[in-house]
């Protein structure tokens, strides 16, 4: 069966362990504005964008021959535990006889989620399937680690857009791993590449780091957030997500005996501002911007789908949350009519305000 999936940062992860499997995949091609279209066109008028964005994304799909979407879920208020449901009915109504396969937390629903892996699992042995379970997370481990690299190092190379292009390099390298041996050598390859990027040196103190908070599509995803990791890298900023997808696997896979998960962490973090799970990713939303404020970051960028609930209920909060912290933080909505130039000034604004505020620390302190 032809097998697609959500377009969410870098599908190679999603394409390797189905690939492993001995799937035919068809990779949805990054969201564009013809992506966007569709998925207006298609979707609920009030759906958030991310849903959208997504629906767009399967069309493309199908429109190679997709016969089966793989797919995340979720839980609570938040509407993207009804995704699945939602975009089986829409590729249905529009003539597409296409199976939506839906993957929840292991921890939430174990029976449905064992029966979607054996779905996916198919006539291969448990034991292929947990080779390539382990191959692709080792995958994902390394691909999250030399990502935090680029966006540290970006904010200091001497050839502006160098970082980015090593990372698709390296993307490019590591497409082409199929057995443990040729991942430990890609790594090595790769380590080696990011370590020969030429940077310029900069004084800790005059250092600037800003933490990405918010819903995990529009932060992860490069084609709908604006490339704000590239544009922040471009103000000289180091940059940390809130969501990388080796966490999120630590956090709904991973069995809770082999540890305390660092969502578990973030969460107690955030109770102080929301007490209850509210959907999405509300809570860990606060608890990250706690956490950055401990970590010593300059600021954070908060992004919601305009109209998300979860994330409207943090941006009501982070007056107070701001005061309280002492970490500006700058909330940006997004949706099909985001004005990019307008956002980009909003950021630039921003990151000059830390900029001078840390200037003027440094002066106090000399």
């Amino acid at each position: 069966m032809k097998i697609t999936f959500p377009y969410m940062g870098t599908t190679l992860a999603y394409k390797k362990f189905l690939d492993l499997l001995g799937h035919e995949t068809i990779s949805p091609p990054k969201p564009n504005q013809r992506t966007f279209d569709l998925g207006v066109k298609y979707s609920p008028e009030f759906a958030c964008f991310p849903l959208k964005v997504i629906t767009g994304s399967y069309l493309e799909a199908v429109e190679q021959g997709a016969e089966v979407i793989v797919t995340s879920g979720g839980h609570g208020p938040c509407r993207a535990g009804f995704y699945g449901e939602l975009h089986r009915k829409i590729l249905h109504s529009m003539g597409y006889d296409v199976d939506v396969i839906v993957i929840d937390s292991i921890r939430r629903d174990f029976k449905t989620v064992m029966q979607n892996i054996r779905r996916i699992k198919g006539k291969n042995s448990w034991r292929k399937l947990l080779w390539a379970a382990r191959l692709t997370y080792r995958l994902i481990k390394a691909l999250d680690d030399f990502e935090m690299q680029i966006q540290t190092k970006a904010a200091y190379e001497v050839s502006k857009g160098d970082c980015w292009r090593t990372w698709d390099k390296i993307q490019g390298i590591l497409e082409n791993i199929w057995t443990d041996r040729e991942l430990e050598a890609a790594q090595k390859r790769c380590q080696k590449i990011i370590d020969q990027i030429p940077i310029r040196e900069v004084p800790e103190e005059e250092k600037i780091r800003i933490g990405i908070v918010g819903e995990i599509y529009v932060v992860m995803e490069s084609s709908v957030n604006m490339q704000i990791e590239k544009v922040l890298g471009d103000f000289g900023c180091e940059v940390r997500r809130s969501h990388y997808l080796s966490q999120w696997l630590d956090d709904n896979v991973m069995p809770k005996f082999l540890g305390k998960s660092r969502e578990e962490e973030i969460l107690k973090k955030g109770e102080k501002y929301i007490q209850i799970q509210i959907g999405g990713h509300a809570k860990e939303t606060m608890g990250h911007i706690v956490d950055y404020r401990d970590q010593g970051f300059d600021g954070v960028i908060h992004l919601m789908p305009f109209g998300c609930l979860p994330e409207l209920v943090c941006q009501s909060i982070m007056p107070k949350a701001m005061e309280e912290l002492n970490i500006p933080v700058l909330t940006i909505a997004l949706d099909e009519q985001t004005g990019i130039a307008n956002n980009l000034t909003r950021i630039e604004a921003f990151i000059d305000l830390i900029k001078n505020k840390k200037r003027k620390r440094i002066s106090r302190a000399g």
